[in-house]
């Protein structure tokens, strides 16, 4: 039975399902979030892996759902934001905060830096391009974070990317939605699998990755990184 020929009320019933699902990403957060301030960063960051799971599917589901005509009275963008800012943004920061990767001074400062700089940007209007690539640094501290977990650069390395990722968010160049864009879909999605699963394993080796794991997750990020490239231009307002 289409989605549509369904009665009304189970129409409604598996649209709020959804945002209930969105929702659960805020609790899964909390878990992060704990096991961040207990330096338990293994477990933090498997937290996230699964906040990442719910983000990636949840507006697939919205869209069969068709939430916004269904279960309106919520906002199913603004609830999305909300849980990503704590996913991608607060839970990372307190987990580099409470690392070794910086001195705790240096880590605190920049930290407030990466979040008001996030807010804004998580409220910036012009966030995706027409073709859906993202307009800046998408903010994804998560990923950030796991990278300097993994690969362990010296501090001054550290906050470096931290500054430079703050003012990214703002730069008019692009960055790939690997689930929105069209171009090379596939292979983006296949890139996004082998970075999980090289996550997956990091995490198992409690972030004391093998060589061959760093190497996977800095083509990884070659891969990414180039693909703005292959677009009819890298930036972000042509």
């Amino acid at each position: 039975m289409q989605f549509e020929q369904r009665p009304p009320r189970a129409q409604r019933a598996a649209a709020f399902s959804v945002h209930l699902f969105t929702a659960s990403g805020g609790a899964v957060a909390l878990l992060a979030l704990y096991a961040a301030i207990e330096r338990d960063f293994p477990l933090c960051f498997a937290w996230l892996g699964v906040a990442l799971f719910i983000d990636g599917i949840d507006g697939t589901l919205a869209r069969f759902a068709r939430v916004s005509e269904t279960a309106g009275t919520i906002d199913g963008v603004v609830l999305d934001l909300v849980v990503d800012f704590l996913t991608y943004v607060l839970v990372p920061v307190v987990a580099l905060w409470r690392s070794d990767l910086m001195p705790a001074v240096a880590s605190f400062w920049l930290g407030l830096l990466v979040t008001f700089a996030s807010a804004l940007y998580f409220a910036d209007t012009r966030m995706k391009t027409r073709d859906y690539w993202f307009r800046g640094f998408p903010a994804l501290w998560n990923v950030v974070a796991l990278y300097l977990f993994v690969l362990r650069p010296p501090g001054i390395v550290c906050a470096a990317l931290l500054i430079l990722g703050s003012a990214a968010m703002f730069a008019p160049i692009v960055f790939i939605h690997p689930l929105r864009v069209q171009k090379l879909r596939w292979v983006n999605i296949a890139a996004c699998l082998v970075f999980l699963g090289l996550s997956a394993a990091a995490i198992m080796q409690d972030l004391q990755a093998t060589d061959a794991i760093k190497a996977g997750f800095i083509a990884v990020a070659a891969y990414f990184l180039a693909l703005p490239f292959l677009r009819h231009s890298p930036w972000a307002d042509r």
